[in-house]
């Protein structure tokens, strides 16, 4: 059970919430660097494979920005980054949720027996 591909994926997915949300910690602490560029963090669709593969184990890629750059060479976007932290947290949120769910429906299959 602990095993299994959707506790396998949920992993999956937060050590890969938890690497954008890592990623965009950097970003922001680097907007005013001159010549940085943002990392982008991603790993939804290779994780959308691996479960249609039946495994669920993916690690998430970190990749540099190639969006446009500031005249200083940073591309660091505020608003940008403030989104897609509120969106990484609202997906952390859910998927822990999903995992605790999961755990403690084995807590209770556990109990029973």
């Amino acid at each position: 059970m602990l095993d299994s591909v959707t506790t396998v994926a949920m992993t999956s997915a937060l050590d890969g919430l938890a690497a954008r949300q890592r990623a965009i910690a950097n970003n922001i602490a680097n907007m005013n660097t001159p010549g940085y560029t943002a990392e982008r963090v991603s790993f939804e669709d290779a994780l959308a494979a691996s479960v249609q593969a039946g495994s669920g184990q993916v690690v998430a890629t970190t990749a540099r920005s190639l969006e446009p750059t500031n005249l200083d060479g940073n591309n660091v976007n505020l608003d940008t980054e403030t989104l897609s932290n509120v969106d990484t947290v609202l997906r952390y949120q859910f998927a822990s949720q999903a995992v605790d769910n999961e755990f403690s429906l084995v807590r209770s299959a556990m109990k029973t027996s």
